[in-house]
């Protein structure tokens, strides 16, 4: 048997054999001029997550749902590719581009492109976007011409779109996805005829029923013929749709080439039989080398301005109804950015660790995120869940971080961590705020502010005793309010504890404690909350009105909510929102907010799932027993709180200092024992006159003209009117009159329309019962379980609110906007007495403290790498047009930004910072327009950095991505002994008033001393360095007189352990300078290796003197030199 068994193999071995020395097919096949070019693209479109894992996808487990494998893709693709150099294949996925926030999507395709240079030394010029739900405008502008591609492809758009393209054969075009850069970030842009599969009957993974080439004509069923002519019908087909003589084929779909010869064996047969028949030409071919091709024909192509949203694959079929799909992992991934990003900011300060903790972890998590079948909320319910696994994993990864960074910085000398931070506020849970503090220790509250401007907000943390005060960190009493905690607050903190925690809180908080913190650009300050006797008048007032809807009484009594210049104005006996009134503004509005839901349609044809939005019906939510509307008044917010239904509850507040009104929403469990899955939406009613028209924005970054019923591009037959003039919602929505602008923003991607004029509506959330049929087999039935009951999932987000006079809304719109993007991120811990003001850094500015970057530019990354280079980005958040003093070129001075940092060297990038800007823009592909001259209006942008002066210009949209070598701080030593200091002294006194700057760094404790004057003397300033992190103690120091050194008195007003001093003397001893003895060997000793005199002692009184002999001014770089 065993020997028969070896028989056998020897002669399929040689029937194979026999095969491949007389069937050797022709692949070398290049673009032939004047012939129709089909270029057949083998692709694999490998999803990281979506009906299972992306563990799951790449070990191939888990197949009872889907047999995918990645691994074997790629193990079947090298081998298949190395058989023969013709062949060629890409196996790539992509991010959403609905959903995600643009700093989400630059980070995602940052680490991308970063891992494919270290890799591979690639640099990819090809946009492949095949499978995201329709696209957008910063895509198109931002991740494509931006970091560099020369062209971008994708497969869906909308039906009706797609044909009318057909017809015209522009499903090619120029797309300028921006009205700010315009030309100058332009892209070449093509939709594929239908999705991102190969043609009809040409799919050829094991067990596709496709007819392969059968080309032996001794066997049966021999069909070359047949399929060449089927080939080529195809091709021409294609032709007639496309423009010039190439056309793409895309031969690969979802996880295909797990038997890749399978694909390349009829590939190989097609081509060389294809091309024996002579009418078309078919090559093995890439998105690269088509992109050449169409350029090469030098063909002028349409032009496409703003986006493809939204999208329908049929007839009632629109896919809008991801835009709210789980919104609690969009709020999830929300969070978690503003996260990342001040986190890689502390992260820099300290420097990062190559072996742990940091912030990879959370940067591969979020990168993940962005997938378009993750934050979109299109996946399956487990894989979901793993997706918020990852999350929080990289989130307790990257807060040891931000432990270990914010100690570093608020305590040089210790190397604990600093400060626990409170994810679950969200549902009133803070055990690090929920302390006794009877006992005489103080909660300190550390403020990190990742703007690059100073900024200031209300905070809020649950605490346990109204007998509570809050200092800043100069001592001072500020102003703080107390707010009970309503039931329903506790109630969903109570069943989300158990549920996610698997445990009840030991402790149950009665108030919100509610005060204005502050923070320096890029720097934290610290507040202090201690038990105190507090005034009556900071307990929030509480009142309680009837509930009567539907009442016909007395509706001329109203009520004004809001202790400062902005009122909301509602009904007295109909708890219902009827005005706004900003007398700082001169607005008076009527205004109007509800609550609804659509329910989502179960037709057989096409229900509503977790992709489409078909709603079957409008209808207004109603009270039932449970409703309530209770008023809480104090002198730094007013909330209402209105208990709508059993199911939605929703709190509005009114700052005192602030000039919008805060919705938080708490939406579910939504009902379903009626048998109707719910859609959730929020309408804000106005009598504005705004013809049809609204503004959304473009991934948080541009905003569009939206009109209702309308495209630009194609006359639209309206067939969903609801849900086909919904878009997706980044930052914002806004809406105008002739003499107003109404904005609205929102804390995590949704979906917004404008279904009537004067409205604004977002939808909150959804729980539907069927799935829609596109492949996720599943219904979008959020639900948790705590002991083994389950009931639908509870939403708690928020959206603001703000009206401004014409043409004054983008201020709010695009700072605030950076705000909510952007929380402070707050840290807490205790500590006994006056223990930490005594031992720790309470303020600190990362950035020179008398400077803040430009109202109009926000700085989206900055970042330690691994090789050592900071990555910084400098984006402008204004359009040209938007803002009438904030649309303009801007300035960034980097020396003030890096003040603790010695710039060596800075190169400016592409976006993605993978190649330099000017290389990328040497190489870019000029392409020709229909229509326009030869020459596009010139668009202005910064011009490049003056490597003396470090100034950023940055025009109107411009993200300008720069590469940095740093070290630290310049090392300045000034010692001083002459009775008479004009004596060869003229770097010190020559050019006064401001002399020269000292600054130092060591692994533990450094020094920075500043030295400045007038004629009248000189004065210092003493702090200390952490690394090469200058935590900034501005102490003040003295002043030592010119006219009398023989007697000199230097005398501190605060010390903090590890202090470094550096005094100005002439060869008298110097007396008087307390510091903690044992805290004072201050790395004198690196002072001894250049001047070798210097004689340090230490008193037993814990005072130490410096006899100093010699004069002399020593600089240079303390890396270099090693001197600390």
């Amino acid at each position: 048997m065993a020997i028969h068994g070896a028989w056998i193999l020897i002669t399929l071995m040689s029937i194979w054999c026999v095969e491949s020395k007389y069937m050797v097919y022709n692949t070398t096949s290049k673009i032939v001029p004047g012939k129709l070019n089909v270029h057949l693209v083998a692709h694999s479109h490998d999803d990281v997550g979506w009906l299972k894992t992306v563990d799951q996808y790449y070990v191939g487990s888990n197949n009872s749902i889907q047999g995918a494998c990645v691994q074997n893709v790629l193990d079947s693709i090298v081998p298949a590719l190395l058989a023969d150099k013709n062949r060629k294949n890409g196996g790539m996925c992509m991010h959403d581009e609905a959903a995600p926030h643009y700093i989400d999507m630059i980070d995602q395709t940052t680490l991308g492109h970063r891992f494919i240079k270290q890799e591979f030394n690639i640099t990819p010029r090809i946009g492949w976007q095949i499978d995201p739900f329709g696209h957008s405008a910063v895509q198109a502008y931002l991740l494509s011409a931006e970091v560099g591609f020369d062209s971008l492809f994708f497969g869906r758009i909308d039906y009706q779109d797609r044909g009318k393209r057909k017809d015209e054969k522009s499903l090619e075009v120029v797309w300028r996805g921006s009205k700010s850069l315009g030309s100058s970030a332009q892209i070449f842009a093509g939709a594929f005829p239908k999705n991102y599969e190969p043609p009809s009957n040409f799919y050829y993974e094991v067990n596709d029923d496709s007819p392969i080439v059968q080309d032996n004509m001794e066997l049966f069923d021999y069909n070359v013929p047949e399929r060449v002519n089927e080939f080529v019908a195809a091709a021409l087909s294609q032709a007639n749709i496309t423009r010039t003589n190439h056309v793409m084929w895309t031969m690969g779909t979802d996880f295909k080439y797990q038997y890749a010869h399978t694909w390349f064996r009829q590939m190989d047969k097609f081509i060389h039989y294809v091309n024996q028949d002579g009418r078309v030409n078919a090559l093995y071919s890439a998105p690269s080398i088509y992109t050449d091709a169409k350029y090469a024909t030098n063909e002028a192509w349409p032009l496409k301005t703003d986006d493809y949203f939204p999208y329908a694959d049929y007839i009632n079929a629109y896919w809008t109804g991801y835009f709210t799909s789980r919104p609690a992992l969009k709020g999830y991934v929300r969070r978690m950015s503003g996260y990342y990003l001040a986190a890689r900011q502390l992260e820099f300060f300290k420097g990062k660790s190559k072996a742990g903790p940091n912030t990879d972890y959370l940067a591969d998590a979020l990168a993940l995120a962005q997938h378009h079948d993750a934050v979109s909320g299109t996946s399956k319910q487990h894989v979901a869940n793993d997706y918020a696994k990852r999350l929080s994993i990289g989130y307790e990864k990257a807060a040891k971080v931000v432990e270990t960074s914010l100690a570093s910085i608020t305590r040089p000398s210790s190397k604990t961590e600093s400060g626990s931070p409170c994810l679950l506020l969200n549902i009133s849970y803070c055990p690090a705020s929920e302390v006794d503090l009877s006992n005489g220790k103080n909660l300190v509250v550390v403020v990190y502010n990742s703007l690059g401007w100073k900024r200031e907000e209300v905070i809020r943390i649950p605490v346990i005793d109204e007998n509570v005060i809050v200092k800043d960190h100069g001592g001072n009493e500020i102003k703080s309010q107390l707010l009970p905690l309503q039931k329903a607050s506790l109630d969903i903190r109570d069943y989300y504890s158990m549920a996610y925690l698997g445990k009840s809180p030991s402790v149950t908080p009665k108030y919100w404690l509610a005060f204005s913190a502050s923070a320096p650009p890029l720097g934290l300050n610290t507040y202090f909350i201690s038990s105190g006797q507090r005034k009556e008048t900071t307990i929030a007032t509480s009142s309680k009105y009837h509930v009567a809807y539907g009442s016909k009484g007395k509706q001329k009594d109203v009520i004004e909510v809001g202790p400062g210049n902005l009122k909301l104005v509602y009904y007295a006996n109909q708890p219902k929102l009827i005005g706004y009134v900003s007398s700082k503004k001169m607005i008076k509005e009527s205004v109007r907010q509800s609550y609804s839901f659509y329910a989502g349609s179960t037709d057989k044809k096409q229900a509503s799932g977790a992709y489409i939005f078909r709603p079957n019906g409008t209808y207004s939510t109603k009270p039932d027993d449970q409703a309530s509307f209770t008023i809480l008044r104090g002198p730094i917010l007013d909330e209402v709180h209105q208990r709508i239904n059993s199911w939605i509850y929703q709190i509005t507040r009114v700052y005192k200092e602030k000039e919008y009104a805060e919705f938080e929403f708490t939406v579910g469990p939504i009902p379903i024992n009626d048998g109707i899955g719910k859609e959730v939406v929020t309408q804000i009613s106005t009598p504005m006159k705004t013809n049809k028209t609204f503004y959304t924005d473009s991934s948080g970054r541009d905003f569009l003209e939206r009109i209702r019923d309308y495209r630009k591009d194609w006359t639209l037959d309206v067939n969903q009117p609801v849900a086909g003039n919904y878009y997706p919602i980044n930052l914002g929505m806004y809406m105008k009159d002739d003499n107003k602008e109404l904005s609205v923003l929102v804390d995590r991607s949704v979906g917004g329309a404008s279904i009537k004029d004067g409205q604004l509506e977002l939808m909150l959330h959804r729980r539907l019962l069927r799935d829609d049929g596109r492949g996720v087999a599943e219904a979008l039935n959020e639900t948790v379980c705590v002991l083994n009951e389950c009931s639908g999932l509870t939403i708690v987000g928020k959206y603001y609110l703000r009206i401004d006079p014409l043409g004054e809304g983008a201020k709010w719109r695009r700072s605030f906007g950076q705000e909510i993007y952007s929380p402070f991120l707050v840290a807490f811990t205790e500590q006994g007495g006056d223990g930490w003001t005594n031992s720790h850094v309470s303020s600190f500015s990362g950035m020179d403290p008398s400077y803040v970057l430009p109202d109009n530019v926000a700085m989206i990354t900055l970042e330690e790498l691994d090789n050592g280079k900071v990555l910084l980005r400098l984006a402008h958040l204004y359009e040209v047009g938007e803002d009438k003093d904030l649309s303009v070129m801007a300035w960034v001075q980097l020396k003030k930004v890096f003040v603790h940092k010695k710039i060596n060297k800075v190169t400016e990038m592409s976006l993605s910072a993978n190649q330099g800007r000017a290389e990328m823009e040497r190489k870019r592909l000029v392409w020709k327009v229909e229509g326009s001259s030869e020459e596009a209006p010139k668009v202005v942008r910064g011009g490049p950095v003056d490597p003396a002066k470090l100034v950023v210009e940055l025009a109107p949209m411009e993200i300008r991505t720069f590469s940095k070598e740093v070290t630290g701080a310049k090392l300045t030593v000034l010692i001083a002994i002459e009775k008479r200091l004009e004596v060869d002294t003229g770097v010190i006194i020559g050019d006064l008033p401001y002399v020269e700057e000292a600054r130092g760094g060591c692994e533990k404790i450094g020094f920075l001393a500043h030295l400045v004057g007038d004629e009248d003397g000189l004065g210092w300033r003493i702090g200390m360095v952490k690394g090469e992190v200058w935590v900034g103690l501005d102490l003040s120091i003295g002043v030592i007189e010119l006219d009398n050194l023989e007697v000199v008195s230097v005398l501190l007003e605060k010390t903090v352990d590890g202090d470094t001093i550096l005094l100005v003397a002439e060869d008298t001893p110097v007396h008087g300078v307390d510091v903690p003895r044992g805290l004072i060997s201050v790395y004198l000793r690196s002072f001894l290796l250049l001047i070798g005199t210097l004689w340090v002692g230490i008193a037993a009184s814990g005072h130490f003197q410096l006899p100093l002999s010699l004069f002399g001014v020593v600089t240079g770089n303390n890396e270099k030199n090693g001197l600390l």
